[in-house]
C-alpha cells in the first residue's frame, strides 16, 4: 500500500503523519521539552536494590528513579547459547549479587516513563544504525527474523567477513537485506565510532550523566519509518529540510531521494485534514462510514473497544448488517490503534455473530489489518463471552496521554455529579457545620447551575433547613467554580 510521509516542524514540536491511500494511519509527535528517552544511554547510580522483587531502582538524573529488573541485567552467554534479547536457559544470578547501592552502572532506556511508572532500563547496551544494531558487549552475529530463513546464513557469513576480529556483536536489520558490502562497512564503522564516544564519556562524566542520545524524530523518519511503499517525504521547514537532507545523504541515500520541501500556502497537515483526524482520535466515539461506530475507552490497566451498529440498516437481513459492521470495524480498530498509539492489553467487543463463518472472516480481516502495523501485535480468537483479546507492544505514551491531561472538573473520572446531587451535599454539609459552630449566617458559594437550582426547585428544602438550624442561608454564584465545587462560608 503506497504511503506519503508529511512532516510539520516548529521550534517547539515536530509532528509526522503517515498517510496511506489518503487516510492518516500513524501520527508521531515529539516535543522539544518532552523528547522520548528510549535508546538513551546513561551512567546511572544504583539507588536501591530490592531482592524480593529481583529489581533495582537506578538514578539517571530524571524526576523519578528508573527501574531495572534482573532479567534485563546483561550476562555473557556461553558459546552456542541463545542470542541476545532471547531469554537464556542458564539460571539467573540474583540481582543482589550483581549490583549494589551506590554503584555506577551504564544503562540504556528500553521503555519511556508512562504515567506514574519510571523508565525501564537494561544493562544490555545496543546502538542502532541504519542497517545494523551494534551489541558492544556480545560477539553474536544475528539477522532479523523478518528476513526469509533461506537468506539468513549467507547474510550472516557476509557480516562475519565485514566485522572481522575487532569484536562486538551485530544484528542485521530488515532494511539491510539488500545492502552492499560498502554500505554495511560504513554502518559498522559509524556504530563503532559512536560506541567509542559513549565509552569515553563514561570515563569523564559523573554518575547520572547522559552518555548518548538516540536520534531525533526527524532523523528516525528516514531510519525507521521509510519503506518500499513510501512515495514522498514532505517537510515544511526549509532549515530542517537542509539538515535532514544532509543526514539522509550520509546515512540513507535512498530515503533522501524521496525528501522534498513543501512550499504550499496551506499548512501541510491541511492537505489530508490531519488536524481534524487528531481531534477525532482524542474522542471516545469513532464513526464508521456505514453508520456504525466504535467506543474507545482507555484505562490504566487496559483499553476496551466496543462496536455498535448505530444507524446502519443497509444489509438484507440482521446477520448481514452485523457482519458488514464488524468487517468495517476490524479495519477501523486497527487504524485507531496505530493512530492513537494504544498499547498493552486491548479488549475488542465486536457485535455478537451467530454464524461461525462470519466470526472467522471478521477475525481474519482483523489480523490482516494488524499485520500492517509496524508495532508488534498479537490477537487471540473469540472468547466464550464473544470478546477478542489482543496485545500491542507499548513503547511510548499514547496520543491522548501525550496531548491531554485529566479534567480539573471531573479529576479524570469522565463524569461529574449532577447539580441536584451537589445541592444535597451542601445541605448535609451545612447541617454538619451547624452542630459544631454557631455563626450569624451561612453563605453558599457555588457554580451558577447549583445556585439556580437552590433558587428554584430546591428552594423549599433550603428554607426548611434554614428554619431547622435557625440561621439565615444566603447564596453567591461563582462562575469560575466547577459544578462539583462549592464553599460554605460562616459569617
Amino acid at each position: 500500500m503506497l504511503q506519503d510521509i508529511l512532516i510539520n516542524w516548529s521550534p517547539q514540536e515536530t509532528r509526522v503523519a503517515i498517510v496511506e491511500n489518503g487516510a492518516v494511519q500513524e501520527l508521531h509527535v515529539e516535543r522539544t521539552l518532552e523528547r522520548g528517552l528510549v535508546g538513551n544511554v546513561y551512567l546511572g547510580k544504583v539507588a536501591r536494590v530490592l531482592p524480593g522483587m529481583q529489581s533495582a531502582f537506578i538514578d539517571i538524573g530524571l524526576e523519578r528513579a528508573a527501574f531495572l529488573h534482573v532479567a534485563d541485567v546483561w550476562q555473557r552467554q556461553p558459546d552456542g547459547e541463545a542470542p541476545p534479547f532471547v531469554r537464556s536457559s542458564q539460571p539467573q544470578v540474583p540481582i543482589e549479587k550483581q549490583v549494589f547501592e551506590g554503584q555506577s552502572l551504564m544503562v540504556q532506556v528500553i521503555k519511556d516513563p508512562i504515567g506514574t511508572k519510571g523508565a525501564r532500563l537494561s544493562t544490555q547496551i545496543s546502538v542502532a544504525g541504519r542497517l545494523l544494531v551494534f551489541l558492544p558487549q556480545d560477539d553474536h552475529l544475528g539477522v532479523s527474523q523478518k528476513i526469509p530463513a533461506a537468506q539468513r546464513d549467507a547474510l550472516r557469513t557476509r557480516l562475519q567477513e565485514l566485522v572481522g576480529k575487532e569484536g562486538g556483536g551485530f544484528i542485521l536489520r530488515t532494511n539491510g537485506e539488500d545492502a552492499n558490502d560498502t554500505e554495511l562497512a560504513e554502518d559498522i564503522a559509524y556504530l563503532r565510532k559512536t560506541w567509542a564516544r559513549i565509552r569515553d564519556a563514561a570515563t569523564r562524566l559523573p554518575a547520572t550523566s547522559l552518555l548518548h542520545q538516540d536520534l531525533s524524530l526527524l532523523q528516525r523518519v528516514l531510519r525507521d519509518l521509510v519503506s518500499e511503499e513510501t512515495q514522498t517525504i514532505r517537510i515544511d521547514s526549509k532549515e530542517q529540510h537542509a539538515v535532514l537532507a544532509a543526514f539522509g545523504r550520509e546515512f540513507m541515500p535512498s530515503a533522501a531521494e524521496r525528501l522534498s520541501l513543501y512550499k504550499g500556502e496551506r499548512p501541510i497537515f491541511d492537505l489530508f485534514n490531519i488536524d481534524d483526524e487528531i481531534q477525532k482520535a482524542l474522542g471516545r466515539r469513532v464513526d464508521l462510514k456505514s453508520g456504525g461506530y466504535l467506543i474507545v475507552d482507555q484505562t490504566e490497566a487496559l483499553t476496551t473497544i466496543d462496536v455498535n451498529t448505530g444507524g446502519f440498516v443497509g444489509a438484507r437481513n440482521f446477520d448481514d448488517t452485523i457482519f458488514k459492521t464488524n468487517l468495517e470495524a476490524a479495519q477501523g480498530i486497527a487504524r485507531q490503534l496505530r493512530l492513537r498509539n494504544l498499547g498493552g492489553i486491548i479488549i475488542v467487543d465486536f457485535i455478537d455473530m451467530v454464524r461461525e463463518d462470519h466470526r472467522d472472516a471478521v477475525l481474519a480481516e482483523f489480523r490482516k489489518q494488524l499485520g500492517r502495523d509496524r508495532t508488534k501485535t498479537m490477537a487471540g480468537g473469540f472468547s466464550q463471552l464473544g470478546l477478542v483479546e489482543m496485545t500491542r507492544k507499548r513503547t511510548r505514551e499514547s496520543l491522548a496521554h501525550m496531548l491531554c491531561e485529566p479534567c480539573d472538573a471531573c479529576k479524570g473520572k469522565g463524569i461529574v455529579k449532577t447539580a441536584r446531587s451537589v445541592c444535597y451535599d451542601i445541605l448535609r454539609e451545612i447541617l454538619r457545620e451547624a452542630r459544631q459552630f454557631d455563626p450569624r449566617e451561612y453563605r453558599i458559594v457555588a457554580s451558577p447551575k447549583v445556585v439556580e437550582l437552590f433558587l428554584d426547585e430546591e428552594s423549599q428544602h433550603l428554607a426548611g433547613l434554614s428554619d431547622f438550624i435557625r440561621k439565615p442561608i444566603s447564596l453567591q454564584s461563582e462562575s469560575a467554580m466547577g459544578q462539583e465545587q462549592y464553599d460554605i462560608v460562616l459569617l
